[in-house]
């Protein structure tokens, strides 16, 4: 196995495990509110923790709620009321079915084509041959994992 397939490995596992713990859903009143509330700390004292106004505090949990805290603003607001700030990119599904998903893509598109050529010269294969390709060909492409895999043409 390459060096290159050893990282993309464990960068698999790193997803994948984060994808695990992704349950939590959201707070309707955001996570700075919740947190903040029930540590029985006001908007002001929070303030005066991070070093900034009452009214940026009010202004970051509406900004939260809309989208647009940043990083920043979450970790400090964190830190301050003793807890960590974590984010995450997790995917739907495992990694593994993400990239077959999109291999399997690119074997239609290719055997796709492909079968076009060939039906032009008289020499269409059967459906379960070109089913039997399609699979295959998503096998090859999502294990040498080519550059153009995530080219949508």
């Amino acid at each position: 196995m390459t060096a290159k397939a050893i990282a993309r490995q464990q960068y698999r596992r790193i997803v994948d495990n984060a994808a695990r713990h992704a349950d939590l859903q959201v707070p309707l009143e955001g996570w700075l509110r919740t947190v903040r509330k029930a540590l029985g700390m006001s908007g002001a004292q929070l303030a005066r923790k991070i070093g900034v106004t009452r009214a940026r505090i009010a202004q970051a949990e509406h900004a939260e709620l809309g989208g647009g805290a940043t990083l920043k603003s979450m970790k400090a607001a964190a830190e301050a009321m003793g807890c960590r700030f974590v984010y995450a990119i997790v995917p739907e599904k495992r990694i593994d079915d993400v990239i077959t998903a999109q291999a399997r893509k690119k074997a239609l598109a290719l055997v796709g084509m492909a079968s076009t050529h060939m039906a032009l010269e008289g020499q269409a294969l059967p459906n379960d041959k070109i089913a039997q390709e399609v699979d295959r060909l998503t096998r090859e492409i999502a294990r040498e994992m080519p550059p153009d895999l995530w080219n949508d043409k």
